[in-house]
């Protein structure tokens, strides 16, 4: 269904469930000034343009039925002696399983509704606010530098040594990783008193110190 008025548009979206006509979609359009001086007729071919337009997915391999209030223009598309404009709008439209059909204002009530609301000259507007209250700054996290075991691991689980290393530094790498195993996501190493110990980052050891001396749970107790 589609309506058009002295400066807008309106449309509704519908499909027929039991017989009955089910609102899926709601859509108008302010005309401008170029668009304001079509005559009533352009006006009407432009509303069922927009709403075709507007939903197109919808209707692509569908039939689609247009109910319009006027009932010249369902004559429109065999007129031969129409402007261009008109000329390239119809022929756009036959892009589509199309049937115009007409029905009269009362009973397009809601898509006439849709193109009459109009926005006073004279209403005052509300600047708009740049600033937001709930704005926050947070914390933008940088990433980690690499972790001191990292070729131990690249070695343990893919066989990557560093590039450019010498040779004398590769007999060293897996010489070193014998002591070590990779369990995803951590690296355990085969101490010297038989303790399997987990291997930790720089800046996770600048948190496990204060934990293990400062916390409650800790053997210190801050002492």
């Amino acid at each position: 269904m589609c309506d058009a008025s002295n400066y807008a548009l309106g449309a509704v979206l519908a499909q027929r469930v039991d017989k009955l006509p089910r609102v899926i979609y709601y859509a108008s359009m302010t005309l401008d000034a170029a668009q304001a001086n079509y005559t009533t007729m352009e006006k009407e071919l432009l509303a069922t343009v927009f709403a075709l337009d507007k939903f197109r997915s919808y209707f692509l391999s569908s039939r689609v039925i247009v109910f319009t209030d006027h009932a010249a223009l369902k004559y429109l598309l065999k007129k031969a002696d129409s402007k261009p404009r008109l000329i390239r709008w119809m022929l756009w439209l036959q892009e589509f399983d199309l049937d115009i059909c007409d029905r009269s204002g009362a009973q397009n009530l809601v898509v006439d509704h849709l193109n009459r609301i109009e926005r006073a000259e004279d209403e005052d507007t509300l600047p708009i606010q740049d600033d937001f209250p709930d704005d926050h700054l947070l914390t933008i996290s940088v990433p980690s530098p690499t972790p001191w075991f990292a070729n131990i691991v690249n070695y343990l689980v893919a066989s990557i040594f560093p590039p450019l290393a010498s040779r004398a530094h590769i007999d060293k790498l897996k010489s070193d990783a014998k002591h070590y195993f990779w369990d995803d996501p951590y690296l355990w190493k085969f101490c010297s008193d038989q303790v399997i110990r987990r291997c930790l980052t720089d800046h996770e050891i600048d948190s496990v110190l204060p934990f293990c001396h400062s916390s409650a749970s800790s053997g210190h107790l801050s002492i």
